[in-house]
């Protein structure tokens, strides 16, 4: 991912939310990448390093167990869980994405489907044992992130786990530009929204420059 490629992701997404288009520009993008994975900022084309560690960490197994993963980009993420033995349904709002995983992932066994986050039509007419979220939020404009929130809170089973990965600041820390740190007051709105706090980790990653992190595990309870 070069800084120019970096700066036209940020240019799109500007553009979109002038446009009161929160979730537009995801299209935008990947249709302009041409099949170009170094084009989209997040698509490592390998399992996020943060989740691979939280599954070693917990020894997942997910046999018998249905697995959601929002905003699924690529599909390296659905398709790590699906080798766990989730079944798993992989969504995005970008219809070039889901074809892009289709393709690369010809014999999948994940169901990968275009739905939008904030007026889901699909994805919400199921609920899973495990939901991944990573770095959608913080890809969101600050007015319409509790919109999303609420939405992935519903996708969850009872006892369901969900795993939330996304940069992190603190309240007072300002931010100007794309991906949008969350703070621990945006995400406490799960907590409201009747999810229990499992485990959050607060650390910093990088080579050459540090990134902080949070990844926050809750968990639906039963009443």
């Amino acid at each position: 991912m070069t800084n120019e490629n970096r700066s036209i992701a940020q240019e799109l997404a500007q553009q979109s939310f002038a446009r009161n288009d929160p979730t537009g520009w995801f299209e935008e993008l990947y249709s302009r990448a041409s099949g170009d994975e170094s084009a989209i900022p997040w698509a490592n084309l390998t399992v996020n390093a943060n989740l691979a560690d939280w599954i070693e960490q917990h020894d997942v197994r997910g046999q018998g167990k249905t697995a959601s993963v929002v905003g699924c980009g690529l599909g390296d993420d659905a398709e790590a869980l699906a080798e766990l033995g989730f079944t798993v349904t992989g969504f995005d709002i970008s219809p070039t994405a889901i074809a892009w995983c289709q393709k690369r992932f010809p014999d999948s066994q994940v169901n990968y489907l275009v739905d939008d986050l904030l007026q889901p039509t699909k994805i919400n007419q199921s609920k899973f044992d495990f939901v991944l979220e990573s770095y959608t939020l913080q890809s969101l404009p600050a007015q319409v992130r509790p919109r999303g929130i609420e939405s992935i809170s519903q996708l969850l089973a009872p006892q369901g786990t969900l795993l939330v990965i996304c940069r992190g600041r603190d309240a007072n820390e300002p931010v100007t530009r794309l991906p949008f740190p969350l703070t621990k007051e945006e995400l406490a709105y799960f907590e409201q929204l009747g999810l229990t706090q499992v485990k959050f980790d607060d650390y910093t990653q990088g080579e050459k420059t540090l990134v902080r992190r949070f990844r926050i595990e809750y968990q639906l309870e039963v009443a």
